[in-house]
């Protein structure tokens, strides 16, 4: 889960709101490699090239994943499931 506490929080908005702008400022049709760099440059960064790190690493992806389908995309599909009607 991505919670973390609001105290530890303010030492990455400065730095995520730059990043967002820039994303954001980019066409739609370069946003997702631009996106996959950065999270790849982290991840690189972060985990030292051992097996045992890379898959904790994979482990993290998948994590967030899985919680972006369950906080956006979920609830999204729920809405439009009102709008239009079920399949």
């Amino acid at each position: 889960m991505p919670y973390i506490k609001p105290e530890r929080r303010k030492k990455y908005t400065k730095v995520l709101e730059d990043l967002i702008s820039i994303l954001k400022s980019l066409p739609p049709e370069e946003v997702d490699g631009e996106l996959n760099y950065v999270v790849t440059k982290i991840l690189k960064e972060v985990y030292p090239l051992r097996y045992y790190h890379i898959n904790k690493a994979i482990g993290v992806l998948e994590c967030i994943k899985q919680e972006f389908y369950r906080r956006v995309a979920a609830p999204y599909e729920d809405l439009k499931i009102k709008e239009s009607g079920d399949v």
